[in-house]
């Protein structure tokens, strides 16, 4: 398979004024040369890293096709490290698509999803952390991803896990060394290697740690709005939007399914849910609908419980704030343009350290003060500079690998065997080959490769 040359559309689909065909492999040269035709005859064969104007041609036909650019990148100086020909011309599907029919027969196969980073993995160029944060820069959904994932792409969470491994290296290096010539004895005791372990150890917890702050920043924040029937969350839900996205009435119940929209705060991608009020269901939809806000309540990363300032306390309020203390969680004071009859004491008392903000969602007033309270609360993100694990993949080898060495360390304090624990750090550094593919499993390249673009 990996001696094909492959083809596919490498741009969007849909119209544009530009789209690009890429071919790579050891005939991408050829196939080019066979439908590609310039306009200057002397640059052929095709100069090097310099796009070259002429005609996409049916060669059957004997018919021009478009006007183009060839740009060749030559073996290994390419993204697969193989010869790659990148056919640049309008961006209509009609276009593109003939370009393919006429590259496949002139030799050349469609490629599968992720082909062409595949590749560029095998071949060395990138490790699989790097293959992975391709993906996640082609699907940004904010500016803080792509900024994260442009790093990682350049290596810099790789780099960081082959500091670790070299460490780990040096460590079980010494251990077997003691093993294997224990009549020399290079080794005192354990206490040097508990005190190698302890920073590494430190090191992985902060990087299995950063998967909830980089989950929220490539998959977003999932904020349910909950309350009593009749508080205002449709209403609040439209303030935050700044759309009439829910249908709002004076009616108790009218919201009876839940809406989800994208919210983006600060580069902070949010899914805001809204969803049917709590109370005395009248209607079987409805009662479905409270049964189905409710899992989503629990579900949710984070929740805004709405009051209705202008009413009393309530016992059903009271239950509803404490059913959901453990999550995060801002309590929302609606209705505050009415007199306010809600005792802000109680409240208090009640939010329990939660956040707690008074708004009136219908006349707009402190919605861009809740926004703000909802980031700082719910997406405190990290710092410019400081690396987050965004794969679920890459945090559970992480977390394995986390395992790995509590356990040798764990070993280390009782005086176990050194031949026991050298098998724990040996188990992490294995971990470490699968996070970065050099220990390759075919299924999980085949899972991680089948998410991508068919063009990269």
């Amino acid at each position: 398979m990996l001696e094909d040359t492959i083809i596919a559309i490498s741009t969007p689909p849909g119209f544009g004024g530009l789209g690009i065909v890429r071919i790579s492999g050891k005939k991408a040269l050829a196939v080019a040369g066979r439908i590609f035709e310039p306009k200057d005859r002397s640059k052929k064969p095709f100069p090097v890293r310099r796009p070259v104007f002429g005609k996409i041609r049916d060669p059957e036909r004997d018919s021009a096709l478009d006007e183009a650019f060839l740009t060749y990148f030559k073996a290994p100086r390419s993204y697969t490290r193989e010869d790659v020909i990148e056919l640049s011309s309008h961006g209509s599907p009609a276009v593109l698509e003939g370009i393919l029919r006429l590259g496949t027969r002139a030799g050349a196969r469609l490629a599968q999803p992720g082909e062409f980073t595949l590749r560029a993995h095998l071949s060395g160029r990138l490790d699989m952390i790097q293959a992975e944060a391709v993906n996640d820069l082609i699907r940004s959904v904010s500016l803080s991803q792509a900024r994260i994932s442009s790093r990682q792409l350049g290596g810099s969470l790789s780099r960081r896990i082959f500091r670790l491994r070299g460490k780990l290296i040096s460590l079980l290096s010494r251990i077997e060394a003691g093993l294997e010539f224990p009549e020399e004895k290079l080794r005192k005791d354990g206490a040097a290697d508990r005190r190698a372990l302890a920073p590494i150890i430190v090191d992985i917890e902060r990087l299995v740690v950063s998967y909830e702050a980089g989950r929220a920043i490539s998959e977003g924040v999932t904020l349910a709005i909950t309350g009593r029937t009749n508080v205002g969350k449709s209403t609040l839900f439209n303030a935050l939007l700044e759309e009439d996205r829910a249908i709002v009435t004076p009616f108790p119940g009218t919201t009876r399914d839940f809406l989800r929209e994208k919210l983006v705060i600060d580069d902070i991608v949010f899914h805001l849910v809204d969803m049917a009020g709590l109370g005395r269901p009248v209607h079987p939809v409805e009662k479905t609908g409270i049964a189905r806000g409710q899992k989503i309540a629990r579900e949710a990363d984070g929740l805004l419980v709405v009051l209705d300032a202008s009413r009393k306390d309530s016992e059903e309020d009271e239950r509803l704030i404490r059913k959901y203390r453990a999550k995060k969680t801002i309590i929302v004071l609606n209705k505050t343009d009415l007199p306010r009859r809600i005792g802000r004491r109680r409240t208090q008392e009640l939010a329990g350290g939660s956040p707690t903000v008074g708004v009136s969602a219908l006349k707009g007033r402190n919605i861009d003060k809740l926004r703000g309270e909802i980031r700082a609360v719910f997406a405190p993100g990290p710092g410019n500079d400081e690396e987050v694990v965004l794969h679920a993949r890459q945090k559970d080898r992480l977390q394995g690998i986390l395992e790995a060495l509590r356990r040798a360390e764990g070993l280390l304090s009782k005086r176990h065997s050194e031949e026991v624990y050298a098998e724990e750090i040996r188990g992490a550094l294995r971990l470490i080959g699968e996070l970065t593919g050099e220990v390759r499993v075919d299924e999980v390249l085949d899972e991680i490769f089948s998410r991508f673009c068919v063009g990269k």
